[in-house]
Order: structure tokens, then sequence, then C-alpha cells
């Protein structure tokens, strides 16, 4: 049986994993007698934890919010992720949030293991922030991003396995440059030895990254800088779908909230009109919606049908109301 004090740190992150946890559950996960899981249950609550307990045939426990906040355990994946949302909050526009983010991505950075503290730094110093803020796509695994980032760093060959847009998988040996943050997505910048060029891959089509040893002396960039290569690329990429949208709202507003991904034309001081190029319509919904502001779609039709079916989801989880505080997806 794990001491007393490892116990209490694996009972507290238990609670903080999960909404909700019978007192079964609980001891069966501890290895630990009900007695047992009571005292540890109350040793956290003269902690500061406010743990709620539940009686009856279906009792258990589960951690309620408090009057302040008390220490979290997470685990290296969680440290990291957390890391990394910090610091892209801290390049945001929010006002408010950068401030505050630089004092807590400082204050977690501190406290951090030597190993995770490496993996972080080198994230952080081979990432070239583009344009367009807001969280990253999701799937990207936090292993994949900084094994990605500490190669690029130490200026050391990478292998890993590629999935094309198209579906082809193949094996992929390069030397990597920078790692860059556009448009909601993750981009490795390389120079892909088999091809004998430079290249830009999306890291949630990555796997398997591994390292191999071999040092290489940095090649000159094609470009102004690693974000210049990665939006470069995609403005060759196919756009089928061509928007025009007259929006109610000064065009300076929209140019702010839009950013290089839209022209902008100033048709009176509270109207303008939109123009987008993409290969996906799901970008122009998401950044007419972020727009805050009344707009007529000029074309193609089909942008039409897509923010009628966004709309159906969002009117139909509006019409159920919220729900007990004990469902909901686990994260």
């Amino acid at each position: 049986m794990a001491n007393t004090s490892t116990r209490t740190l694996r009972l507290l992150s238990l609670l903080q994993n999960h909404r909700y946890w019978s007192g079964s559950e609980l001891s069966e996960r501890l290895g630990i007698s009900v007695r047992t899981l009571r005292r540890d249950i109350d040793r956290l609550r003269e902690l500061g934890y406010p743990v709620e307990a539940q009686r009856g045939v279906d009792g258990g426990y589960q951690l309620a919010a408090g009057a302040v906040l008390p220490p979290l355990v997470i685990d290296d994946d969680e440290a990291v992720a957390l890391a990394v949302g910090l610091q892209a909050a801290a390049e945001g526009s929010v006002e408010g949030i950068a401030e505050c983010s630089v004092r807590v991505l400082a204050k977690v950075v501190q406290v951090m293991p030597v190993r995770l503290r490496r993996r972080v730094e080198a994230l952080r110093a081979m990432t070239v922030p583009a344009d367009w803020g807001g969280p990253a796509s999701a799937g990207i695994d936090p292993g994949v991003l900084t094994a990605v980032a500490l190669v690029c760093r130490d200026s050391e060959q990478l292998r890993f396995a590629y999935t094309a847009a198209d579906g082809r998988p193949s094996d992929r040996h390069v030397e990597p440059h920078r790692l860059v943050r556009l448009h909601r997505r993750w981009y490795l910048v390389a120079y892909d030895l088999t091809r004998h060029d430079w290249r830009s891959f999306r890291l949630d089509r990555l796997t398997a990254p591994r390292g191999t040893g071999a040092r290489f002396r940095t090649r000159d960039l094609p470009a102004a800088d690693a974000a210049e290569f990665v939006r470069a690329g995609l403005r060759n990429l196919p756009r089928p779908y061509s928007v025009e949208v007259l929006v109610t709202a000064p065009a300076a507003t929209v140019r702010e909230r839009i950013g290089r991904w839209g022209t902008v034309e100033e048709l009176d001081p509270e109207h303008c009109r939109l123009r987008m190029t993409t290969d996906s319509l799901d970008w122009p919904t998401m950044a007419l919606g972020r727009l805050g502001a009344d707009f007529r779609v000029l074309q193609p039709p089909e942008l039409l049908d897509r923010i009628r079916a966004w709309g159906a989801h969002f009117n139909r989880a509006a019409a159920q109301g919220p729900g007990p505080a004990d469902q909901g997806p686990r994260c």
C-alpha cells in the first residue's frame, strides 16, 4: 500500500479528473478500505479541499467549488498543455488577459520539474506565432509537440510518419527548422532530405516522431521567416470557395477581427464588404459568428447551407437548456 501522502495525492488527482466517484470505486482504485478512504477524505478537507459526500446506496464523493483555489494535481502532458495555452494567451490580444497569463505562466514554469521545463522552454523558443490567435486545433498530442520542438532546438534530424491531405501515408526524414502556430493549427517547417526541398507539415497528421541523433547545420529558409513560408504554401493550395459577404460593421472592426484571412472593402462608415477564399466553409462560418455583427451572404450559396446547419445545432442546444451539474462530457 502506498504511504499516506502519496495516497492522498492520488485521491486528489482522481477527484479532480472525474466529476463523481462512488465510495466503492475510489476504494478499489486506491486499494484501501472504505474506512481508510473516509480518513483520507477528511484529510483533504483539512487541507482546504471542499469534498462533498453523498450518503446512501449510491453514495460517493465529488470535489466542489471552494472559496479559494486549492493546489491542483496534474500530470506531465497536462502541465505542458497548460503552459502552451498560457503562452498562447500571453501572445493574444484579449484585453486584460495577456498580462495575467504572463504572471501565471511564470509561476507554472518555475515549479515545473526540469524534464518538463526543458520541453516547455524548447516549445516556446522554437514556435513562431502567426497572425490569428486562439486555441490550436484539437488532436495534437503534447508529446508530439514537445518532441518536435526539442529536435528543432537541438538541430537534430527527425523521422516521422505522415499522412497527406489525400490520405496517402509516407515516412519522412527531415531537418526540422521551426514550429508555426497559424490559423488554429500547428505546422512544422523543415527541409525534406528525401525530396531535397523545404516543406511544411501539419502536426495533427504527424505521428511517431523520433530524433536520429544526427546533427545538421541550419540551411537558409526561402522566406522571411517560418510563418511566412507556411502562409505562402497555404495561398498556393486550391481554394474552391470564393466568399463574399456584406457586413453591418465598420471596416476597421472587421479587419481587426478577421486578420489576414480576408479582404475588407469599406462601403460607408457602418458597412463593408468582406471577401475570402477557402477550401472549407467551416472557417468563414466561425469567423462571421466571431464578428458579432449582422451580415448578408452574397456568395456562395453553400455558405448559407453551412450557416443554417450550425444554427440548427446551436438552437437545439439552447432549447435543451443546461443539464444537471453532474452530467455531461468527461475531460
